[in-house]
């Protein structure tokens, strides 16, 4: 065949995912623009799974074995799009996209809590903190399906059932863990020992969730903590484990008190965008 009439060949392939509009993804108003107060909640609730996002990308190519590479890849990728929509309808409220949001905020404008920005740690720390973040996301978004918010409600309706799956590969690792060896008993003790005064945040009521819960929009922090007791009390009895009760991180990641942790994640997080602004690929 003559270079005339062979056909064209993209030897990059054809990269097509982000030609979806994210308002598709979402089974509720797409339309809808957030008040101030939703706006806020949902940056709340999409820096959490944003960071924990982050942070589990971080074990591509360095977890355990093949299988927890790909496992923990795609979980950060659920959170990833949860993020995404939350972020999205967050920014509706004043005309940010969500990259705006993602990129070029700096660390006192976050809202996430403590717990999701702490470091990897090793293994048994990431299981640890995976634990808690996911049964928390699991009673979180069980109840704002219910939300009179249409958005958040559809949100939450595909999000429960990608997080039920985190949830039960958190407890299988933490089983695993705590009644493996002597040194995965040790490192797992360790690591809830660690992660755990940083739970009791998740579950603080605020003004803000105290307004949007009287309306049916949001729900109660401390209304969750009670299916989160009752699967962490089943998880740790049958390993053998138990929750410190010590200390309690004072923490304020709602009102944009952070620790240091979070200044470098962002930095490795929003780096590629700032140095170059505006690039696409």
């Amino acid at each position: 065949m003559s270079d005339a009439t062979a056909p064209e060949i993209d030897i990059h392939g054809d990269v097509t995912v982000d030609r979806v509009e994210l308002a598709a993804e979402l089974a509720g108003d797409a339309d809808a623009v957030a008040s101030p107060d939703v706006a806020e909640y949902a940056l709340w609730l999409g820096d959490d799974s944003l960071i924990l996002s982050q942070q589990l990308g971080a074990w591509i190519a360095r977890a355990p074995e093949l299988e927890e590479d790909v496992a923990l890849g795609n979980i950060a990728l659920d959170l990833l799009g949860h993020a995404r929509s939350l972020l999205r309808y967050a920014g509706t409220a004043d005309g940010r996209s969500e990259d705006d949001l993602a990129f070029w905020r700096d660390e006192p404008e976050f809202r996430c809590a403590w717990l999701f920005q702490q470091p990897n740690g090793d293994f048994a720390h990431t299981i640890a903190r995976q634990l808690a973040a996911s049964v928390y996301q699991f009673e979180l978004y069980t109840g704002l399906r219910a939300s009179g918010d249409a958005t958040l409600a559809a949100v939450a309706e595909k999000a429960v059932k990608e997080v039920e799956y985190h949830r039960d590969h958190a407890v299988q690792w933490t089983l695993r863990l705590a009644d493996g060896t002597d040194e995965s008993r040790r490192r797992m003790i360790r690591a809830v020992d660690d992660v755990w005064p940083y739970v009791d945040e998740l579950f603080r009521d605020e003004p803000l969730t105290d307004v949007l819960a009287e309306t049916g929009v949001a729900v109660r922090p401390s209304s969750l903590s009670e299916g989160f007791d009752r699967v962490i009390a089943a998880v740790f009895g049958e390993a053998d484990l138990q929750a410190p009760t010590t200390f309690v991180s004072a923490a304020g990641g709602r009102h944009g008190r952070h620790d240091s942790s979070l200044g470098y994640l962002l930095a490795e997080m929003q780096v590629l965008a700032r140095q170059h602004p505006g690039a696409t690929w």
